[in-house]
């Protein structure tokens, strides 16, 4: 039973909050961002550099190249997230600015369908010699699942027509004139599989399949490719075989390893081969890679790539808390594969997972105002250490305006701008409701619901029916007890990997109760950071402690787990709006000494938790995920 992508979604409710912080915030600020025009921020020459490589192509005078080799996908990324916005508000004079962005990016193409301004730019005559460092197919893939976004939610075809161009030529590189070598940094892999099904070109099939197909059966195709060339843009290490994701083929996969951004992009293009070409094999590598990450590599808060050596996966259970990685677009691209895991196994882990990762990961992501961000998202932080120890570096304790490295804003605007596409999906005769997001959703097989609710902070969902056929619904693995009834009276629903369905008819209204009160959290013993300490987690979200909420200290605090937590009331003045949470626990008293042979004195105290994914909205303090327990 396959779960598509549905006809339309118009949220309300928390997801509405936070697509119009996307809508009225982070795309207008993001697009003035692009184009160079805030001050005191990290300068993007994103948009520059296509105006520039237009100049090249006419052979006229031109600026430089600025930025990372993968700008240009922040300007892709943008198009795309203010394309489902403008899906959801209508906003014109958004679409006007997307269409006067259109309108450079196609400027800069080459007459052959070559687009990419960093090489247009300054290195023409070295294109596609270095798959391995330029992200040349990378930025395709973005700008290409750019177009499906703006023509899906437009109808214009400008954008779509100049990547099914590049697609073209990108075929006849790769395909027809046999050249050798696979991305090094994947992505376009599901781009053009999001292309075929927009279009149904059948060369972006082949050429999907053709990058999975190929990958990893030359392990060392990256070092044969740097002996023909004789410069480098990072001097990345070609015999790096799993960090690149190219130690052996991808349908004899069973770690997850490497990069991990790259891994989760490139397994969501595995399994979108797989469900279209019934490659058992292929799917077969894309669960053992799903229990690899979930299993054995994931934080509590859906995080993934434990190291920042490579911002990637480390070993199993290796999952410390202050030196973690968990970039922001890992759990992003951690919600793609969850998605199209799901699109053809209807099982509740999969948006199980992607839940966590968006309430958690995703979101602590985004400042409040949706004007600052963050890349990593430790789950401790320390002033003092954090920033400053070697080790630490990259934990930073407040969310930065902007970054060199501008990849997690705009794919954070695109992901949320587009949750009801991972919040629901449909067959012929069923709609699934993977995800509990109030709003109006429309389906293309006839059926229309509006679901009611204040989930993440309340567990009652309501659905209102339009048409006929089966409603299926999650029941997320960490509710204890559920109850689901149907126009006011209890009903038993047939209940099957983590979903109960229902068969509704016109005007049914059907009500589900989840238990989202307090638990607490442990982890594996086989996690070596987390031995004695518990985590405190209500529905979907994962609570931390902040040093501001803790008379400025979490670091003395133990939870007491003989007491349960309790959730507080919805205070509508707390950072935008949450419940925080009151747990029993104590605060070991202060100690001078470094080392003391003396046992520290216990006093009874409550530890106040807010949403992890709030954190470092009130300045710079400590902050804690995992508790110690006494």
């Amino acid at each position: 039973m396959k779960n598509i992508s549905i006809k339309s979604y118009h949220p309300a409710g928390f997801m509405l909050r936070y697509q119009k912080l996307i809508h009225d915030e982070m795309i207008p600020y993001q697009y003035h961002v692009l184009k160079d025009e805030i001050k005191g921020v990290e300068k993007s020459g994103a948009i520059e550099n296509f105006i520039n490589a237009a100049k090249a192509l006419k052979g006229e005078e031109h600026g430089d190249f600025y930025g990372m080799v993968f700008q240009d996908s922040d300007v892709a990324k943008w198009i795309e997230a203010a394309s489902y916005s403008i899906a959801v508000f209508h906003d014109r004079e958004i679409e006007e600015k997307i269409d006067e962005v259109v309108d450079i990016v196609a400027a800069a193409q080459d007459s052959d369908g070559y687009l990419d301004t960093r090489f247009t730019v300054l290195q023409n005559d070295r294109r596609w010699q270095n798959l391995l460092e330029a992200h040349e197919l990378y930025c395709a893939g973005h700008m290409m699942e750019a177009a499906c976004a703006y023509y899906e939610a437009t109808g214009k075809r400008k954008l779509l027509d100049v990547m099914l161009k590049n697609a073209e030529h990108i075929y006849n590189h790769f395909i027809s004139e046999k050249a050798e070598g696979y991305p090094g940094h994947p992505e376009v892999e599901l781009a053009l599989m999001k292309l075929y099904y927009l279009t149904g070109n059948k060369h972006c099939l082949e050429l999907a399949k053709h990058f999975i197909d190929c990958r990893g059966e030359d392990p060392h195709y990256y070092e044969k490719e740097i002996k023909n060339r004789n410069w480098y843009i990072w001097g990345n290490n070609p015999s790096n075989y799993e960090y690149q994701q190219s130690d052996m083929p991808l349908r004899k996969l069973s770690d997850a390893k490497g990069h991990a951004v790259r891994a989760a992009y490139l397994y969501s293009g595995m399994k979108d081969v797989a469900n279209e070409t019934d490659d058992k094999e292929l799917s077969d590598a894309c669960r053992r890679l799903w229990e690899s990450i979930t299993q054995k590599r994931m934080y509590i808060t859906g995080g993934i790539g434990s190291t920042c050596h490579g911002e990637a996966f480390s070993a199993d259970y290796d999952l410390p808390s202050d030196t973690v990685y968990a970039e922001t677009c890992a759990s992003i691209a951690l919600m793609m594969f969850a998605q199209r895991m799901l699109k053809d196994d209807i099982n509740g882990e999969y948006a199980d997972v992607m839940e966590t990762a968006f309430y958690n990961t995703v979101l602590a992501g985004i400042q409040t105002d949706g004007k600052e961000f963050f890349y990593v998202n430790p789950l401790e932080a320390v002033p003092g250490i954090s920033e400053v120890a070697q080790t630490q570096r990259h934990i930073r304790l407040t969310r930065f305006g902007w970054h060199a490295c501008a990849c997690c804003p705009p794919n954070a605007a695109r992901l949320i701008s587009s949750i009801g596409k991972y919040a629901y999906g449909e067959n012929d005769d069923t709609v699934f409701c993977n995800l509990y997001a109030a709003g109006e959703v429309s389906f293309d097989n006839g059926m229309k619901v509006i679901c009611s609710t204040e989930y993440p902070y309340s567990g009652n969902i309501k659905y209102s029916v339009t048409g006929s056929g089966n409603l299926s619904v999650r029941i997320p693995g960490w509710s204890r007890k559920y109850e689901i009834s149907k126009n006011g009276a209890g009903i038993k629903a047939a209940f099957e990997k983590g979903y109960v369905t229902v068969k509704v008819n016109d005007g049914d209204e059907i009500s589900l109760t989840l238990d989202i009160s307090p638990r607490y959290v442990y982890a594996s013993e086989k996690v070596p950071a987390l031995s004695g300490k518990a985590a405190v987690c209500a529905g979907p979200l994962v609570y931390c402690f902040e040093g501001v909420d803790n008379k400025g200290d979490v670091l003395s605090l133990y939870i007491d787990t003989e007491k349960s937590p309790s959730l507080n009331g919805y205070d509508p003045s707390l950072l935008g709006g949450t419940r925080t949470m009151t747990v029993p626990g104590f605060r070991r008293e202060a100690q001078t000494a470094l080392y003391s042979d003396k046992a520290p004195e216990m006093a009874k105290t409550e530890l106040f938790g807010i949403p992890y994914s709030l954190w470092a909205n009130r300045g710079r303090n400590q902050m804690r995920v995992w508790i110690p327990v006494k």
